[in-house]
């Protein structure tokens, strides 16, 4: 079937994004238009395999329908607002929006993977004490577009696309690589542990991930996608039938009291609750642990008494435990675990027959911890701001 070109849109009608849209959605945008059903296939492909943004550079299609398509759309990412780079290869993107807000995307290189941290809304819903972006009200949710632009705009970065490759020197003569470096993808896994509680945002975070899986796109397996949640405990089975992704769960205490404190949605799904559901998550086995983040608070929740429990706990569930050495911000009430607590904490817990690796602090030189950068630019906005104010007339 050919495409039946139907009048463009009036010239100051605002460009939809195509970038967000489903595979369904965007079959149903080229029919509006009266394009042929393969065309959103080849749109598909352009946009996310090979990471266009021009329609002009999509040269398999047709140059009037290239043309009409720049008149009605675009495919939009989120401007770059600062862009760090830390002395351990860790990179961390400030991401501003059309209505100002703003949100952080990081990238952590490591041997054997490279994780994008995405963030699902701007603000977080929860007050975690120990988080500092539970200090920033949320604000809103983010849509698709904006959480799959999160990781497009790494992939620019990174120049990741295909044709970012081609351009690169080819490899020096050696040992034949492994499949992960014949891939040649810094990008392999994501986490959804950037700003807000993504479970609080399903509906936006299900239709990116899906985006994110297709194999004909970005193609990141939701064996390499892990969300991470306080305990929304309603949602956790949703979503582990509907995606089937790796969980995570932001634990921190291991007694009601302390999390109602640390945690404060474990008021309303208290930690028995919360450990249900992970023992009947969807796909958890000893192949796909959940893992437990434990953030590492001195004098707080640090106890070897405290790791005993813990593995209490979790007696029964496939999981693991990441220890989290506590990053201070400016204002933060707790302070670090000494690095002899966290190796004992660990010790328990791997005694135990549970995997407990303590994180590797990363990109403490440019605020890569979650929200500090944000923190930053809005602080910086205010100075500036003042300042005008201040060197203007009376």
């Amino acid at each position: 079937m050919d495409d039946v070109i139907l009048p463009a849109p009036a010239a100051d009608a605002a460009r939809k994004n195509l970038i967000g849209l489903s595979r369904e959605e965007l079959l149903a945008e080229m029919a509006s238009i009266g394009a042929a059903p393969f065309r959103a296939n080849q749109l598909w492909h352009w946009i996310y395999h090979r990471g266009v943004t021009d329609f002009a550079a999509m040269t398999s299609l047709a140059k009037s329908f290239r043309e009409q398509l720049a008149e009605a759309y675009v495919v939009g990412r989120p401007e770059v607002s600062r862009a760090l780079a830390s002395i351990d290869g860790t990179r961390k993107w400030l991401l501003r929006f059309p209505d100002g807000q703003e949100i952080e995307t990081v990238h952590i290189p490591e041997d054997d993977r490279g994780t994008l941290c995405v963030s699902s809304q701007v603000g977080c819903t929860l007050t975690c004490k120990f988080c500092h972006t539970g200090t920033q009200r949320l604000v809103r949710n983010l849509d698709a577009a904006e959480i799959v632009g999160q990781i497009m705009v790494a992939r620019d970065g990174l120049q990741e696309w295909p044709l970012a490759a081609e351009a690169r020197p080819p490899r020096p003569a050696g040992p034949r690589p492994s499949e992960q470096e014949a891939e040649d993808r810094q990008l392999t896994n994501i986490v959804m542990m950037g700003m807000g509680e993504p479970l609080y945002n399903f509906e936006a975070v299900a239709k990116a991930l899906r985006i994110v899986m297709d194999h004909e796109g970005l193609s990141i397996s939701k064996r390499k996608i892990t969300l991470s949640t306080s305990g929304i405990v309603p949602m956790i089975e949703r979503c582990g039938a509907e995606l089937g992704v790796n969980l995570a769960i932001s634990l921190h205490a291991v007694r009601n009291d302390l999390r109602d404190e640390l945690v404060p949605i474990n008021k309303k799904y208290p930690i028995a609750e919360l450990l249900a559901a992970c023992r009947t998550y969807p796909g958890s086995s000893n192949a796909r642990r959940i893992t437990f983040e434990y953030v590492m608070l001195k004098g707080v929740n640090d106890s070897p008494a405290e790791a005993r429990e813990l593995v209490r706990l979790l007696r029964g569930i496939p999981a693991k435990v990441n220890l989290i050495p506590f990053n201070p911000w400016p204002g933060a009430p707790y302070e670090c675990s000494s690095n002899a607590a966290i190796k004992a904490f660990s010790d328990i817990v791997f005694e135990a027959g549970y995997s407990s690796p303590v994180r590797t602090p990363r990109g403490q030189d440019i605020m890569a911890a979650c929200g500090q950068l944000k923190s930053d630019s809005i602080k910086q906005r205010r100075s500036e701001i003042l300042r005008a104010a201040a060197e203007a007339p009376l």
